[in-house]
């Protein structure tokens, strides 16, 4: 079983599509088609389900997957190794991030650790579906590493290390009644408008569980997938919404950032899964995020 049919099986299965495998790998679709199917062969079962518009796995193809990666895994640790050996980490570091990273200088990591590991090659990369979508992503193999805000316990498998936390505030136009109070109970959202983020961000499932756990309802009006535009339209008094006062900076005035009792938290964290040994490229740059960031105040590594 060559390495490069198993690579070739796993990009397919992520992209659920030749064709576009075939573009992330740089190679031609009758090639990648030939490698599956001797792929196919050799383990003499048939790994995706293909029609004119859909490529799915398999029984076999959903039981090979992990196991494919696995091995791939094995071998970049195993190449790391030697050329760690050789003098120096190289590779390639899959790094799971949040749309909006403005409580991490994650540029500023990055271009510390290519100072000191500049024959590593970085691949960041966000999920439409934030921060729930980066930790299955860590867990199934896809990504090394990831920087998620999930609320409460992150599932089973993981390593959990909090590395900010800041308080989620009530955003709310500044010519509200609301804009001049010093704080908002929670009990006075009852039943109000929101704009909020989608399902799986960070920030909308503190602000449901919270809501949740008191009892307390809410209405989202809408759903934006962008920071900047969910400030205009609170600007505009379409709702009211979470956020942290990091992620508001910048925006333009118009808009009055209050605290809310109870006081929900915004909690960033560096999430590695724990029963799979990272790469030396991976280590390197879990050890840097680690050294900048250490867990705040009161909430240990998970």
């Amino acid at each position: 079983m060559e390495l490069r049919h198993l690579e070739h099986f796993v990009a397919v299965a992520e992209e659920s599509s030749f064709t576009r495998a075939a573009a992330r790998l740089y190679l031609g679709q009758s090639a990648l088609s030939v490698s599956v199917r001797s792929l196919e062969r050799e383990l003499d079962s048939r790994l995706f389900d293909r029609s004119t518009h859909h490529v799915r796995l398999t029984d076999a193809g959903r039981a090979l997957l992990p196991e494919a990666r696995a091995v791939l895994l094995a071998a970049e640790s195993a190449r790391d190794a030697v050329a760690a050996v050789r003098g120096g980490v190289r590779g390639s570091v899959r790094v799971g991030i949040m749309h909006a990273m403005t409580m991490i200088d994650f540029a500023g990591l990055l271009t510390r650790y290519h100072r000191e590991h500049p024959r590593v090659r970085i691949v960041p990369g966000a999920a439409q579906n934030g921060s729930v979508e980066l930790v299955a992503q860590v867990l199934d193999g896809r990504l090394d590493l990831a920087f998620a805000a999930l609320p409460g316990d992150y599932p089973a498998g993981l390593t959990v290390h909090p590395l900010t936390s800041e308080p989620m505030l009530l955003a709310c136009p500044e010519d509200h009644p609301f804009a001049a109070r010093d704080a908002i109970g929670l009990a006075e959202l009852d039943g109000l408008p929101f704009v909020d983020f989608p399902e799986g961000w960070g920030i909308r499932l503190s602000a449901d569980r919270l809501f949740r756990r008191t009892g307390i309802g809410r209405t989202v009006g809408v759903e934006v997938a962008d920071v900047p535009t969910v400030v205009e339209l609170v600007r505009a008094g379409f709702g009211f919404a979470f956020l942290t006062a990091t992620l508001a900076a910048g925006s333009r005035g118009g808009v009055g950032l209050r605290p809310v009792r109870p006081e929900p938290l915004f909690v960033t964290s560096l999430v590695t899964a724990s029963d799979r040994r990272p790469s030396a490229a991976a280590r390197a740059l879990i050890d840097l995020v680690r050294r900048e960031y250490p867990a705040p105040e009161g909430r240990g590594a998970g």
